[in-house]
């Protein structure tokens, strides 16, 4: 019996496309996993806000008492970022009244957006006008501003866009005080 067909001959199994996808696939699967592993690895997790956080069933709660008690002194300030320094002016409240509060030095807590490695704790201190800190501040990016007193019995904040020059400071909770506004 004659077959009218041709025969032709056997492809190589190297040549074939379908075992190249099955052999490719798989293996850029896993190298796509290994660098994903490495970029989550290298990040460093997430980064968390310094505060303390109390957690109750599935709702986070922080302390606003330090707020709180900024609210109720009326507290703000200013926050000035200069070329290699950064000032902070009272603004309203015992900051502007209280002569013995002027004199004490107070704390700046500089808060990198995403990277906890970059924030960086100040000391100010008391000048005619304010207080002050020798630094130069990186202007391209965000940072998130804490400004407290040595025992953090009220705390101030802000947020500073990227270069942006200054900020007001006041308190999480409340409404804002007017400029030059006094405590009762």
């Amino acid at each position: 019996m004659n077959d009218a067909t041709p025969r032709t001959p056997p492809q190589k199994a190297s040549r074939n496309p379908v075992l190249w996808l099955v052999i490719a696939l798989p293996a850029a699967v896993i190298v796509a996993g290994f660098a994903t592993l490495y970029i989550a690895i290298d990040a460093g997790g997430s980064d968390a806000i310094p505060d303390d956080v109390r957690r109750t069933a599935q709702i986070q709660t922080t302390e606003l008492g330090p707020d709180e008690r900024a609210a109720a002194l009326k507290l703000s300030a200013v926050l000035s970022v200069g070329e290699g320094h950064v000032d902070v002016l009272p603004a309203s409240g015992a900051l502007v009244d209280d002569k013995a509060l002027r004199g004490k030095p107070l704390r700046l807590l500089l808060q990198h957006p995403t990277l906890a490695a970059e924030d960086r704790e100040l000391k100010l201190v008391p000048t005619a006008a304010g207080w002050r800190a020798d630094i130069a501040l990186d202007p391209k990016h965000d940072w998130r501003i804490q400004l407290v007193p040595e025992g953090t019995a009220w705390r101030l904040r802000g947020r500073l866009p990227a270069g942006q020059r200054g900020v007001l400071l006041a308190p999480a909770v409340g409404e804002l005080p007017a400029p030059g506004s006094t405590t009762p």
